[in-house]
C-alpha cells in the first residue's frame, strides 16, 4: 500500500504545485526532468528506499505532464473563444439559480479541439425554465472564467468552470423527453429538497436541506455567518461528515461485514455524492469510506496516508484546478489533521481510565471516552484548517471546538432524519409531515447553540491584529516544539502543557490588542468592506461608527462587529449614517444582530424611501435611539468632537447626505460621504474646515468629489479611498491625479485592507 502512496502523493503534490505556484511554461520540461531522472534511477540496483524513491520520480513526471495536458486539453480552447461572441450549442448540467440581474445556468459547451468545457452562461428570467439534460442553441459573448469580483481567481476554474457567456437574443431549448441517467441525481435532489421543504416546518428547513443535500440557499445570510463564526459551517456543506453518518446507518441497517452490505453502501454513497453536486469534499470522503468497506473484502489492511493520497490524485486527474478549491484544500487537511493527531490526543487524555468498572462508572467512562474522542476529532481537524482558514478568510473562531461538541450529535440525528423524511415523503406525506416535526426538534437545537455562541464577543477574530498572528504564530511553534520534544527518552510531556500556554497566551494577546486601543487619543479605522463605506471611530473607551455598507465577501456588519468585538468592544455609542443607500447601510442589520447601537444619527431626508423606512423600523426593533438631522449638530466621544453637518443639496440621496469631522488636540479628519463637488464647494464655504490629517475620500474615488477646491482648502496629509470591485470606474483617474497633486499620500482598502490612523494624546 505504500508504494501507491509513494506515486500518487509527489503526483498529487506536482499537480498542486503547477496549479497554484508553477507558470505554465515550466510543466512540460520540469515533467520531463522527473521522467529522465525516474528513468537514469532504473539502471541502479536497489530495492527498498530506491523503489520508493523511483516511484516518486515518476510521480512527479506523470503530474507535472498530466497538468501540461490537461491546460492544453482545456485552457488553450478556452482563451481562443474568449473575448468574442459565438453561436453554440450545448447541454444544461444543473438548475439554474437567480441572479441580481436574471439568472445564470451551466452548460457543457464544446470547443473546437472536441473538448467539452464548463460554463456559466448569464440571461435573463427565461433561464430558470430550462433543467438538467436541456439542449439549448444560441449566441454569447464569451470570457474566461479566471476572475471573481473583478480580482483574479482560481474558484470557477475549481469547479470545471472555465468560461463565462452573456447570453445575446433568444435561446432555443430542446427538452428530451427523459433526461440522460448522469443528470438523474440532480433531480433526485431537486425532489429531495421539494420534500423537505414541505414536511419540515418553515424554521428548520433551510437548515436540513443543507445537511442532506448541501444547498444552503435557504439559510439567510445572519444565520449561515453564525454558523461561519462558531466553524460548524461544515455541517451545512455536504462533506465528509455526512458521508460517515450515511454509511454508519447503512452498515447498521444492512449488518457489518458482509459483501453484500459493502457494496449497497457504496452505491449508496455514489448516488448521494450525486445528490451532493459531486463536490471534491464529498467525493473524497465516500472514495475513503469504500477503501475502508473494500480492504477487509479482498483481506488487505486499510491505510490512511495511501487512501487520503489516493483519494486527492483521482480527484486532481479528473480536472487539476480542484486542487485550488478552497473546499478541497480544507476537506484534505482537516482528514490529515485527524489522521496525524486525533489518536494520539486521545490516548493522551483516556491512559488514565480504568479498564473494568461497573454500574454509573462504566456509563460515565464510556460518556468520557465518546467527549474526549470527539474532541481530539475536532482539535486534529482545527491544527490543519486553521493555517488555511485564516489565510483565505483572516478569521479564527475560539468557540469552534465547544461548538462542535455541542451540535455534532444533534447533526447527526437531524441529517438521518431529515434524509428518512424526505424519502418517506415521497410514498406517505402526511406520515412524514409528523416525522418533520419530531426531527425537526434537533434542528432547533442546533440552530439555538450556533445563533446564541456566536453573539459571543469573541466567537470569532480577525487576525487583523499583529497581537493576535504573533500568538497564532506562538501557538504553532509550541505546538511542533512539544511534538519533537515528547518523543525523547523518559519524557511525557502531555498536550495540556502547550494548550494551557496557548490560551494564556491568546488573552495577553486579546488584552493588548484592547490596551493598545485604549491608550490612543483616537483610533480611526477605515474598514475594508469592499465597494462601499464603513469608518470605525474609539476614543477613551467610547466607539462609533460612520455607514456600514459594502459590496465584500463578508457582510459588512460583520466586518464591523468582528473589528470591535475582537477589541473588547461590545457596545457603539452612535451610528452615523451619512444617507441611505445601500453601499452605506446594507450591513446596518446584521451589526444590529450582534452588537448593541445606543444612537442612530441619520438625515432627516427622504421620507417617502423604502430604504429608510426599512432600515428605521429595523432599528427601532433592537431599541435603538434615533436622531434624524436637518441642522448642524455635535457629539463627543471619548476625547473626540465629532462635527456632524447637515444635508447642503437636495435631488438624492448623495446630494442629502450628512458630513463630518472628527477632532482632537492634534488630530483631525474629514468624511464627506458621497457629496459631490457643488457640495464640497458649500461646505469649503460654510462649515469652517480646519487643515485635516486625513480625508476619507468622497464617493469612493469618483471624478465628481474630491474637487480641488476642497483639497486647497483642507489640505489633507492623507487621502483614503474605500473602495472595491465596481464597474463605476472608481476610483477615478482624474481623482487619483488631484490628490498626487495635492500631495497627500494615498491609501485604499481594495489594495491594503483595512487602514487605520491613531491620534496620541
Amino acid at each position: 500500500m505504500r508504494k501507491l502512496a509513494s506515486f500518487a502523493a509527489p503526483c498529487s503534490g506536482a499537480i498542486l504545485l503547477a496549479v497554484l505556484l508553477l507558470p505554465e511554461g515550466w510543466l512540460l520540461p520540469l515533467g520531463i526532468g522527473c521522467l529522465c531522472l525516474g528513468l537514469g534511477l532504473l539502471l541502479r540496483e536497489g530495492k527498498g528506499r530506491m523503489l520508493l524513491v523511483r516511484l516518486s520520480c515518476f510521480g512527479l513526471a506523470a503530474g507535472f505532464l498530466w497538468t501540461a495536458l490537461y491546460q492544453g486539453r482545456t485552457l488553450a480552447p478556452a482563451r481562443q473563444m474568449s473575448g468574442s461572441a459565438h453561436t453554440f450549442t450545448a447541454v444544461v448540467t444543473d438548475w439554474p439559480a437567480a441572479t441580481r440581474y436574471g439568472a445564470s445556468v451551466e452548460i457543457a459547451l464544446p470547443a473546437e479541439n472536441g473538448t467539452v468545457l464548463g460554463a456559466v452562461l448569464y440571461g435573463d428570467e427565461s433561464l430558470l425554465t430550462l433543467r438538467p439534460g436541456d439542449t439549448v442553441r444560441g449566441s454569447a459573448a464569451l470570457e474566461l472564467a479566471h476572475t471573481v469580483g473583478g480580482e483574479e481567481s482560481d474558484t470557477f476554474y475549481a469547479r470545471g468552470i472555465f468560461l463565462t457567456g452573456s447570453l445575446r437574443g433568444a435561446l432555443e431549448v430542446d427538452r428530451p423527453e427523459r433526461a440522460p441517467f448522469r443528470y438523474w441525481p440532480a433531480f433526485w435532489a431537486r425532489h429531495l429538497k421539494e420534500q423537505i421543504a414541505r414536511s419540515f416546518p418553515a424554521d428548520v428547513a433551510g437548515l436540513v436541506s443543507g445537511l442532506v443535500t448541501g444547498d444552503k440557499s435557504g439559510l439567510d445570510d445572519a444565520t449561515y455567518t453564525a454558523f461561519q463564526r462558531t466553524g460548524t459551517a461544515h455541517v451545512v456543506a455536504v462533506s465528509g461528515l455526512h458521508v460517515s453518518f450515511l454509511a454508519g446507518v447503512a452498515l447498521r441497517l444492512l449488518g457489518r461485514g458482509r459483501r453484500r452490505t459493502a457494496v449497497l453502501t457504496i452505491l449508496l454513497m455514489a448516488v448521494f455524492a450525486g445528490i451532493a453536486g459531486y463536490t471534491p469534499s464529498v467525493l473524497r470522503a465516500a472514495f475513503l469510506q469504500t477503501m475502508l468497506l473494500i480492504a477487509p473484502l479482498v483481506e488487505r489492511e486499510g491505510d490512511g496516508p495511501t487512501s487520503l493520497s489516493l483519494a486527492l490524485l483521482l480527484l486532481l486527474l479528473q480536472n487539476p484546478y480542484a486542487g485550488a478549491g478552497i473546499g478541497l484544500q480544507l476537506s484534505f487537511a482537516s482528514v490529515a489533521g485527524i489522521q496525524l493527531c486525533a489518536q494520539r490526543l486521545y490516548e493522551c487524555w483516556t491512559w488514565w481510565l480504568p479498564r473494568r468498572v461497573r454500574g454509573l462508572r462504566r456509563w460515565g467512562k464510556q460518556a468520557f471516552r465518546v467527549l474526549a474522542a470527539s474532541l481530539a476529532t475536532t482539535l486534529g481537524a482545527l491544527l490543519f484548517t486553521t493555517p488555511l482558514l485564516v489565510i483565505y478568510f483572516g478569521e479564527l473562531s475560539l468557540v469552534a471546538p465547544l461548538a462542535n461538541l455541542m451540535v455534532l450529535g444533534a447533526v447527526a440525528v437531524c441529517f438521518a432524519g431529515g434524509l428518512g423524511v424526505a424519502v418517506l415523503g415521497t410514498f406517505a406525506p402526511a406520515l412524514a409531515g409528523f416525522l418533520g416535526e419530531v426531527f425537526a426538534l434537533p434542528g432547533r437545537y442546533v440552530l439555538w447553540v450556533v445563533r446564541g455562541m456566536s453573539r459571543f464577543p469573541l466567537a470569532a477574530v480577525p487576525l487583523d491584529s499583529v497581537y493576535l498572528r504573533g500568538w497564532l504564530i506562538l501557538l504553532y511553534t509550541m505546538l511542533i516544539l512539544w511534538a519533537i520534544l515528547r518523543r525523547g527518552p523518559g519524557r511525557s510531556i502531555r498536550p495540556v502543557i502547550p494548550l494551557c500556554a496557548g490560551v494564556l497566551s491568546l488573552c495577553a494577546a486579546l488584552m493588548c490588542g484592547a490596551a493598545e486601543l485604549r491608550l490612543a487619543g483616537l483610533t480611526l479605522s477605515v474598514l475594508d468592506v469592499g465597494q462601499g463605506q464603513s469608518v470605525a471611530l474609539f476614543s477613551q473607551g467610547r466607539a462609533a461608527l460612520v455607514d456600514c455598507g459594502g459590496s465584500g465577501w463578508d457582510n459588512s456588519g460583520d466586518v464591523a462587529a468582528d473589528y470591535f468585538q475582537s477589541r473588547g468592544v461590545t457596545r457603539l455609542d452612535a451610528l452615523i449614517l451619512t444617507h441611505f443607500h445601500a453601499d452605506h447601510t446594507n450591513g446596518v442589520e446584521q451589526l444590529l444582530e450582534r452588537m448593541e447601537v445606543e444612537l442612530l444619527i441619520a438625515p432627516d431626508v427622504e421620507e417617502e424611501s423604502p430604504e429608510r423606512q426599512a432600515l428605521l423600523s429595523e432599528v427601532e426593533a433592537h431599541g435603538t435611539q434615533v436622531l434624524l438631522l436637518d441642522e448642524n449638530a455635535q457629539l463627543t466621544l471619548g476625547q473626540t468632537d465629532i462635527q456632524i453637518y447637515r444635508p447642503m443639496g437636495d435631488g438624492g440621496g448623495n446630494e442629502e447626505g450628512l458630513s463630518l469631522l472628527a477632532s482632537t488636540d492634534t488630530f483631525d479628519a474629514l468624511l464627506t460621504g458621497d457629496m459631490n463637488t457643488v457640495l464640497e464647494e458649500r461646505l469649503v464655504k460654510y462649515g469652517a474646515l480646519p487643515d485635516v490629517d486625513v480625508l476619507i475620500a468622497g464617493h469612493h474615488g469618483s471624478k465628481y468629489a474630491s474637487s480641488e477646491r476642497l483639497l486647497e482648502a483642507v489640505r489633507p496629509e492623507y487621502a483614503v479611498l474605500s473602495v472595491g470591485y465596481n464597474s463605476y470606474g472608481h476610483p477615478a483617474p482624474e481623482t487619483l491625479a488631484r490628490l498626487e497633486a495635492a500631495g497627500c499620500a494615498i491609501y485604499r482598502t481594495d489594495w491594503m485592507g483595512t487602514i487605520t490612523f491613531r491620534a496620541r494624546e
